[in-house]
């Protein structure tokens, strides 16, 4: 005797799929903390004298460009202190400078932010000097997690040599955080989230 309940196999179960990068996160970035707030691109006022203006790609792993992540920075000024009352050495004195930026990217992938550049910091042992550096932390669709990295400036060989985050990591993670000079004022740092050249974050 057969086992069979009747003359028709059981009906399969439609395929089930994960949640899509869109709706782990979802588009808030350009709603939320962007697309009403431009003001927020800048560090500095845009015709301060000293500004200088970083700018460049975030790219996925394929190489292509994210058009809805944004970018935030954060640096000292060029005395190398920070717009907060809690630095030990006194807040920066640059008017109209507040050290934060937060850019979103355009239809091509790219942002833009205006910054003072920052001086040389204490090391975090107290022993020495980092090279002047702005840290920057990425936001994309897909991450639940910011991404952690430096942005270091390529003039500052000696004191970039110096630096102990940058002496801990090996050559080729160590280059991915040079920006690159493309201006007397104005410098690029493309973001590689993944693949062969992806950019060196830090666990934080």
């Amino acid at each position: 005797m057969s086992d069979a309940v009747g003359p028709y196999p059981a009906p399969s179960l439609p395929p089930t799929f994960g949640p899509t990068p869109a709706q782990t996160v979802g588009p808030y970035f350009a709603i939320g903390l962007t697309r009403d707030r431009p003001q927020d691109a800048d560090a500095v006022e845009p015709y301060h004298a000293n500004a200088i203006e970083l700018s460049g790609l975030v790219l996925d792993g394929l190489g292509d460009p994210i058009v809805d992540a944004f970018v935030e920075l954060w640096g000292a000024d060029p005395n190398g202190r920070f717009n907060h009352p809690d630095d030990p050495r006194g807040a920066a004195v640059y008017e109209g400078f507040t050290g934060f930026a937060r850019a979103p990217t355009d239809d091509t992938g790219r942002w833009t932010a205006r910054t003072l550049k920052p001086g040389p910091l204490p090391a975090a042992d107290g022993d020495g000097l980092q090279a002047p550096h702005i840290v920057v932390t990425v936001m994309a669709r897909g991450l639940l997690r910011q991404l952690t990295t430096r942005l270091y400036f390529p003039e500052e060989a000696a004191a970039n040599a110096a630096d102990p985050v940058l002496a801990s990591l090996p050559d080729d993670a160590r280059a991915t955080l040079i920006a690159q000079r493309v201006g007397e004022r104005a410098y690029r740092f493309d973001i590689h989230l993944q693949g062969d050249a992806e950019t060196a974050f830090f666990v934080l």
